[in-house]
């Protein structure tokens, strides 16, 4: 009789096991379900609700007001935007350790989707539709409502070009984000993260500088995201560190990139998708958008070298990652004044953006936060600078429809940079605060312990990047 009992008990442990996980198989699929039908009514319902947007024949040319040269600049200029997702995966993959690699690119992978369709269904709207005091779109562009091919007023391509170009926009700005709290982040929490910050952070934003709010009322310029991308990811990334607490190890464990190889073809990716980025926020293929493109180049090669001379005089060594990163603190640096400021002054900005983000960075153990990929000392640093600078060196000579910089005796412009600079930061970063104490009690924002020492590809997603030991 004990031989029996004995003999049944691992038997009955087993039992209770399998009993276990197929209660769990139960629970997902009733999950995929749920998910699967919500997904369906809500697409029916906006299909219901929202009109169809009148779509006339490819030829029409809307008596001359389509340009056929600005429209195919433009969808060039919108896939190279797209490319810069992508590329900033591989960027951000290769900093971290190899065992995270893949839930760091999962993040702007997943960006690239989500925020898509938030685009298509409000985002857009809410960014560029009516204004609501000065504050916020309305309802007007909701799933591509009134959204046609005819070009809207001003404009020579048709406006579903112009909410697509802006989509990558909306696209890439919250996975910058992702740099800063790399290594540590349930990736549920993120997808909640990335909804709430693209309605309550983004769109406003994106309505008070380039939609007619407040921000392009008082004059502040910004040609073509300095203040809505780079100052907004790097303030949102502060408060990322703040709420999240340093990775554990942090300071007292080396944790040097895995893969600078990869992080270089992420940066030459993001540097060529930079030129759609820039020279396609002239919206059209004129002087402008060559400007912008000279510009975009010179800045950026001005920030690599003034990132190397820093680093040779300080460390005596010029280092892949300090030229890269040199590299994009050039480009951030010259993001919103590319379209106002001539290529001399684009030099200018490249070499004192460089030097600013090398200080930030490389001292920014002094502040005791763990910023994993630099997104405060380069998105927000830089982008600071360059908004700034604008303010000083911005001209009408280059562009119309801008306004002189403090060089050219304009004053006002000065102020409006300073005044919309110091505002985007506290709405980023105290809204982000907000949206990531609101996601710490829904679903909390770190992973275990346990999982973080396993890493993000095994624990979040089930996956290996490297089979092999290199």
């Amino acid at each position: 009789m004990e031989q029996n009992t004995a003999t049944s008990a691992p038997e009955v442990v087993l039992q209770k096991i399998e009993q276990k996980k197929e209660l769990k198989r139960k629970i997902r699929t009733k999950k995929v379900v749920i998910f699967t039908i919500v997904l369906l009514l809500t697409l029916l319902g906006g299909c219901f609700l929202a009109s169809r947007p009148t779509l006339l024949p490819s030829g029409e040319d809307f008596g001359g007001l389509i340009n056929n040269a600005d429209t195919g600049f433009m969808i060039i200029s919108t896939i190279l935007v797209m490319l810069m997702t992508p590329a900033l995966a591989l960027f951000y993959g290769g900093m971290v350790r190899k065992k995270n690699v893949l839930g760091t690119i999962m993040q702007s992978f997943t960006a690239l989707g989500l925020v898509s369709l938030i685009w298509f269904l409000y985002g857009y709207s809410l960014a560029f539709g009516g204004d609501i005091g000065n504050i916020i779109g309305n309802f007007d562009f909701v799933m591509l409502k009134n959204v046609t091919l005819a070009p809207i007023e001003g404009s020579t391509i048709p406006h579903l070009l112009f909410f697509i170009f802006q989509m990558m926009f909306a696209c890439l700005t919250p996975a910058l984000i992702t740099g800063a709290f790399a290594e540590r982040f349930k990736f549920k929490s993120y997808l909640l993260f990335l909804i709430l910050w693209v309605t309550f952070i983004y769109c406003p934003l994106a309505h008070w500088v380039w939609g007619g709010g407040w921000i392009s009322k008082i004059g502040g310029l910004d040609f073509a995201g300095g203040l809505v991308v780079h100052i907004a990811s790097g303030a949102a990334a502060l408060a990322c560190c703040i709420m999240l607490g340093s990775r554990r190890g942090y300071k007292s464990e080396n944790m040097p990139p895995h893969n600078l190889t990869l992080t270089f073809i992420g940066l030459m990716f993001l540097w060529v998708g930079w030129f759609g980025f820039n020279s396609g926020s002239a919206l059209s293929a004129g002087s402008l958008a060559v400007t912008a493109f000279i510009n975009t180049q010179l800045g950026a090669a001005a920030g690599l070298l003034a990132w190397i001379g820093v680093e040779f005089l300080h460390r005596e060594k010029v280092t892949v990652l300090g030229g890269m990163s040199g590299t994009l603190a050039g480009l951030v640096g010259i993001t919103p004044a590319c379209g106002f400021v001539t290529p001399v002054a684009s030099i200018a900005i490249g070499i004192i953006t460089g030097m600013v983000c090398y200080i930030l960075t490389t001292f920014k153990g002094l502040f005791k936060y763990d910023d994993s990929l630099d997104v405060i000392g380069i998105h927000g640093t830089g982008g600071i600078v360059g908004s700034i600078l604008t303010g000083i060196f911005a001209t009408l000579l280059i562009n119309a429809d801008g306004a002189d910089g403090l060089l050219y005796g304009g004053h006002e412009l000065f102020f409006a940079q300073i005044i919309s600079t110091i505002a985007s930061i506290a709405f980023a970063f105290f809204g982000t605060l907000l949206i990531l104490f609101i996601t710490e009690k829904i679903s909390g924002l770190r992973v275990s312990e346990f999982e973080e020492m396993q890493g993000l590809d095994i624990s979040q997603h089930g996956e290996n990047a490297y089979r092999l030991q290199i």
